[in-house]
């Protein structure tokens, strides 16, 4: 019986290949669901749960979504389907994008907090810093003297 290493096949994908595109490869696909009215799969390549998880429960809340939900379809292959269905008011291309929209404000809004308590907290971090070497210079060995 022969063994194969697979750490060492020229068949799996490398590192890079799991989460960057190949030229000429669209990051999402839609393709109109033709069962059920206002319906559409998304297909997006190189991601995973944490992206099929996130825009499907920001789509379930949207209005004018009646049902969103996504699935993998395999763990090795990085290509997630997330399928919505809306009332036809928005079609499932307009709420996918309006979704998108709020998530990149949200996650920007929070970088931008998250930036500013990490400034703050270094400018604290100095000041408490400077506060320890005069009192080491005084005497004290650290807070308080102690």
């Amino acid at each position: 019986m022969a063994f194969t290493n697979f750490r060492h096949s020229d068949n799996l994908q490398t590192g890079f290949e799991l989460f960057l595109l190949a030229e000429g490869e669209k990051k999402i696909t839609e393709k109109v669901v033709t069962g059920m009215a206002n319906t559409s799969d998304f297909i997006i390549l190189k991601e995973d749960h944490t992206i099929g998880n996130l825009l499907s429960e920001h789509l379930k809340q949207a209005p004018h979504v009646m049902m969103a939900g996504y699935k993998i379809g395999h763990p090795n292959v990085p290509e997630v389907l997330v399928r919505v269905q809306t009332d036809g008011t928005i079609t499932p291309r307009e709420a996918l994008v309006n979704v998108c929209k709020q998530l990149v404000a949200a996650y920007g809004q929070l970088g931008r907090e998250f930036q500013k308590e990490l400034a703050l907290r270094q400018y604290a971090d100095q000041g408490a810093g400077a506060a320890d070497a005069a009192a080491g210079a005084i005497g004290g060995t650290g807070q308080n003297g102690f």
